[in-house]
């Protein structure tokens, strides 16, 4: 496994600023801060580092950007525990934004977690990509996160960069476990992402198996490294297969009054 001081640089270096544009209807710099508006209506604010700058005159600045679109209605900003940012945290909740659960970046070999597993006798997985079985995917994730997303922005986004992909397991035509895959260009990295399995059917290995299906089509693809931001209830399930935590992420939520 390669030293997690490496691992983070090459999260910096490689996942942060354009890397997160992907996928951007519009995008607008402000100092050293990237901002991206996404279909659906939500914005995004990226950043390698603060340079320095101001957390009180930049988040400002970023509320008034957003505010001047009708169309945008949330906003995250997404902070990383390793970053040198004092003061952040109040400037964010001063113009309005509100923290989220932290989670834990986790960075691994996509070779480690490209195993062939059993499943439950009758599950099945699959990559689909047809407009029906995206919507069924996003709903059973938006009962389970308790949060509901857009499909139609992930639509568009899936319509605008063919490389992702969406996986399923399935039960007797039941979604009960789901995720995507994120190649991300240039890069040796893959993301996994959206990872969500009902309740009656977590540690049945369904979410291990999928994990495993979306490391050995990452693998197919080039990419060798994985990352993930990790719930609790995912991130043991990484360690497992030697991925570490490099850092902790914060996501900080606007939403238009």
């Amino acid at each position: 496994m390669r030293a997690t001081a490496h691992l983070l640089a090459a999260y910096d270096r490689e996942l942060r600023t354009e890397a997160e544009m992907r996928g951007a209807a519009a995008v607008t710099r402000i100092g050293p801060l990237w901002l991206g508006t996404f279909p659906g209506g939500s914005g995004f604010v990226s950043y390698r580092d603060l340079e320095g700058a101001d957390p009180a005159e930049l988040v400002p600045r970023v509320v008034e950007h957003f505010e001047r679109d009708p169309g945008v209605g949330e906003v995250e900003w997404k902070t990383r525990a390793h970053d040198v940012a004092p003061g952040l945290h109040e400037a964010l909740i001063s113009a309005g934004f509100a923290p989220g659960e932290p989670e834990s970046v986790m960075i691994g070999e996509a070779q480690a977690l490209a195993v062939e597993l059993p499943l439950p006798e009758g599950v099945t997985l699959r990559q689909v990509a047809d407009e029906a079985d995206i919507r069924r995917m996003v709903a059973m994730q938006d009962e389970v996160f308790g949060s509901p997303r857009p499909v139609e922005g992930l639509l568009a986004e899936l319509a605008d960069d063919p490389t992702i992909e969406c996986w399923i397991a399935e039960h007797d035509g039941e979604v009960i476990s789901a995720g995507r895959l994120h190649p991300v260009a240039g890069t040796a990295f893959a993301g996994i992402w959206g990872g969500a399995t009902v309740p009656r059917w977590r540690r049945r290995g369904v979410y291990r198996a999928l994990t495993a299906a979306r490391a050995r089509s990452a693998l197919r693809r080039g990419a060798t490294l994985i990352h993930s931001d990790s719930t609790e209830d995912s991130r043991p399930i990484l360690e497992r297969y030697g991925f570490v935590k490099v850092t902790e992420t914060t996501p900080y939520e606007w939403h238009r009054p």
